[in-house]
């Protein structure tokens, strides 16, 4: 397959390549790449945001090149400071593994990751925990205390009066120097990694070295906010959320960035995109049927075509047609009294009491279809089975002994 096809497909995921040239360059030579993939396991944690670069990666383990997926395990003991106004906890070795084991899990469900002609893991404490202080300083010679504070969270910091540790300065010279120990022909990064990998391609002329292809994906708002995709925001879609949780999230979407998810998570036709853009700004589309379009994309990326119909059906059953869903979770009580609260917490224990009484107060709580409003209310519970409905997407079947 030519290099203009393998460039044609990612096109609609990348927003910058440092150069597009060297790439094509590349690609034409017939050499297979070693493409850098760097993570410190610091969170595992990925969602579809994350899941671009993968893709990217994806389509280029196809065609035969190598991903090399770099556990950062002695880096992951200082932590990026990126978007950080304070220093990063440091990690133990134990728990960077843990992590890492969880990473790998995550990114199975794109990238290949049992074919060593395509898939390598390496770990940097392989280099630094036998690297000399004489040699570090070399490394360290080789840039300037002004490049690095050029970096935009340092310079933020400065700004606000902040602390930068000396630790955390390093930093990008560490990553920097990861790609001259893999000679990294190319590495698929997020923006905020940009001169990290940018102090990558400098080592690497220092050491005679080509230098790596940098490429940036784009980058789309959360599914609510004006913030991208974030765990502690919550307005994020997982990568091991399932195929239901999946569907559901994506229905919440806000209506103005339908199309930009389209395009960076979907593999729906571009003309196809733009003809449902149409219809949308027309009103011959309703913005809930484009959604459903669109979540039904995502989980047959990740879930294959039969899961993403079942969830469809699904969801316009429970959503459209009022249709209590089979799958609902069950849980099995005595016959007693019991307050609504209590009863919710036995339904779902990791949402707070706080949170349930939230939920009453607004009326999304409901037991066999009767809206329950008082947070104080007492239930007389006897033997049978009641249908508890929390919110939009969260359904019970409560089973009294």
């Amino acid at each position: 397959m030519s290099a203009e096809k393998l460039l044609t497909d990612i096109s609609r995921l990348v927003d910058e390549v440092v150069s597009l040239e060297e790439l094509k360059n590349l690609l034409h030579s017939g050499k297979k790449l070693t493409i850098k993939y760097g993570v410190d396991c610091t969170a595992p944690f990925l969602h579809l945001g994350h899941a671009v670069n993968l893709w990217v990666m994806r389509r280029f383990q196809d065609e035969g090149h190598k991903v090399v997926f770099l556990i950062g395990n002695f880096t992951s003991r200082i932590g990026d400071p990126t978007g950080r106004s304070q220093t990063r906890k440091v990690l133990t070795p134990e728990e960077i593994e843990k992590s890492a084991t969880e990473f790998i899990k995550q990114v199975s469900s794109v990238l290949i990751t049992d074919d060593p002609n395509v898939f390598e893991i390496r770990r940097n404490a392989e280099w630094y925990d036998s690297m000399n202080l004489g040699d570090f300083l070399n490394l360290c010679s080789m840039t300037t205390h002004s490049k690095l504070i050029s970096r935009e969270m340092f310079k933020n910091r400065i700004k606000d009066g902040l602390d930068i540790h000396i630790h955390e300065l390093l930093y990008p010279i560490l990553q920097g120097y990861d790609s001259v120990m893999l000679d990294s022909d190319m590495t698929v990064v997020g923006s905020d990694q940009l001169f990290n990998e940018m102090m990558g391609r400098s080592f690497q002329k220092h050491f005679g070295q080509t230098p790596q292809v940098v490429m940036t994906t784009k980058i789309t708002k959360g599914l609510w906010g004006e913030e991208k995709q974030s765990k502690s925001i919550g307005n994020f879609v997982a990568l091991n959320d399932t195929s239901k949780d999946k569907f559901g999230k994506i229905m919440h979407l806000a209506d103005d960035r339908i199309i930009d998810w389209m395009k960076v998570y979907t593999d729906i036709p571009l003309e196809e995109i733009s003809n449902i853009e149409d219809k949308m700004k027309s009103g011959m589309m309703n913005p809930k049927d484009a959604k459903i379009i669109l979540a039904h994309a995502v989980v047959e990326k990740y879930h294959g075509t039969e899961v993403a119909d079942m969830e469809k059906k699904a969801f316009e059953d429970t959503f459209s047609k009022k249709i209590f869903p089979s799958d609902a979770k069950i849980v099995s009580i005595e016959a007693q009294e019991i307050g609504i609260v209590d009863l919710l917490t036995m339904c779902d224990s990791n949402v707070s009491k706080s949170e349930f009484r939230r939920l009453i107060k607004q009326k999304a709580v409901q037991l066999d279809g009767k809206k329950v409003v008082d947070e104080s209310k007492t239930l007389v519970l006897t033997k049978g089975e009641y249908k508890l409905k929390v919110g939009k997407r969260r359904f019970f079947r409560i089973i009294v002994d």
